[in-house]
């Protein structure tokens, strides 16, 4: 059986999936095609089980949902293709009238809205909470330029033997200033120089700065989509989001490395939904990989707000300053993280003028 020819199913605003009787793909909307980062062609005949991963015991129920001609509805459920991360959907399983043991399968994501209005809401309290610690900052900051002066001119009188405590004072002083720094970049942090940018540029220039630096330990493996049209973005607030991420995967690693995997890829049904009810349309997508420990589970869903961190002395800023710059760039970025993979996706718009590659359909 082919796809459907009507108008009605390519405008599904839904992923939607054929299933024929021995449990193959026998259709897909373009929706679908986007969801599962594949085309129809490289879909049809395969088993749909091998294409669309539910983190549930689904294969018994649908065998006897299709068996009696009765619909299937499974809600919440992790739902992942192999080559995304996992979204949190709802699926809807139906007989096909007209053609017996066929199965249609709707997939409805939720995920996406859900961390769009907690997004809005973490913005709106880490912008209270970095103009409550810039302002801290400048305060602090003048105080301790006197506390390591006092201890500069005490260190002038004192014995040999006793330096080691004035030294300890001026280390630890100027370490808090570094830190107060970070804290005002954010507030200091320029508005993009947003422009043409090719993205594999900016991940080449990061990774070679990480193999030379931190991530020397590291391998780091290019799996790159070559016809990807160029981004619109700050190249250099891009590489320090990406120097970032790569720090972050590097120290995931043990002391014997690990591998990260730069991966692109373009999702022309990457859509999000701004404040004001327009639509942006987010499909350059760039993911970094990598086999690590995973995100501590209690801070997951907080890790892009700012002083939150998994690591001991960690600042917490890291991340926050990603988060920012990605939304200043009117992006995206999420985390997915297990034990062995934690997958940080940035998703960015594509430049005014470069040819696409799809018709975008938005996920709500």
């Amino acid at each position: 059986m082919s796809n459907p020819t009507d108008p009605i199913w390519s405008s599904l605003p839904v992923p939607a999936v054929l299933i024929d009787p021995d449990e193959r793909i026998g259709g897909v909307n373009p929706a679908a095609e986007g969801f599962m980062n594949s085309s129809a062609k490289s879909l049809l005949g395969h088993p749909i089980w091998d294409r669309i991963h539910v983190d549930a015991p689904l294969e018994e129920s649908f065998a006897r949902a299709r068996d009696h001609g009765t619909a299937l509805f499974v809600n919440d459920v992790d739902v992942g293709t192999g080559n995304r991360a996992p979204l949190v959907c709802n699926l809807q399983i139906a007989p096909l009238q007209g053609q017996e043991n066929w199965m249609m399968m709707l997939i409805s994501p939720r995920e996406l809205a859900g961390r769009m209005t907690q997004n809005h809401s973490v913005k709106s309290a880490a912008k209270s909470a970095i103009g409550m610690a810039e302002m801290l900052a400048h305060e602090i900051k003048n105080p301790l330029a006197g506390i390591t002066g006092a201890a500069q001119l005490l260190s002038m009188n004192l014995p040999a033997e006793d330096l080691e405590f004035t030294d300890l004072i001026v280390e630890e002083t100027r370490r808090i200033v570094k830190l107060l720094e970070q804290v005002e970049q954010f507030g200091n942090l320029s508005v993009p120089e947003r422009r043409e940018v090719n993205i594999h540029d900016v991940l080449d220039r990061a990774r070679r700065s990480a193999l030379l630096g931190f991530g020397g330990h590291m391998s780091i493996i290019e799996d790159y989509d070559p016809s990807l049209p160029m981004a619109l973005g700050d190249p250099d607030q891009l590489l320090q989001v990406v120097l970032n991420l790569l720090k972050n995967a590097s120290e995931a690693a043990d002391s014997k490395g690990g591998t990260i995997r730069l991966h692109t890829y373009y999702d022309h049904s990457f859509r999000t939904r701004r404040p004001d009810g327009s639509a942006q349309v987010l499909p350059l997508q760039i993911e970094v990989i990598d086999d690590g420990k995973g995100l501590p589970p209690e801070i997951a869903s907080d890790i892009f707000d700012p002083f939150v961190s998994g690591r001991e002395n960690g600042t917490g800023l890291g991340l926050a300053l990603v988060s920012k710059i990605i939304s200043d760039h009117d992006g995206w970025i999420s985390v997915d993280s297990v034990p062995g993979r934690t997958v940080f996706r940035i998703s960015l718009p594509r430049a005014t003028g470069t040819p696409a590659k799809g018709k975008s359909k938005e996920i709500k």
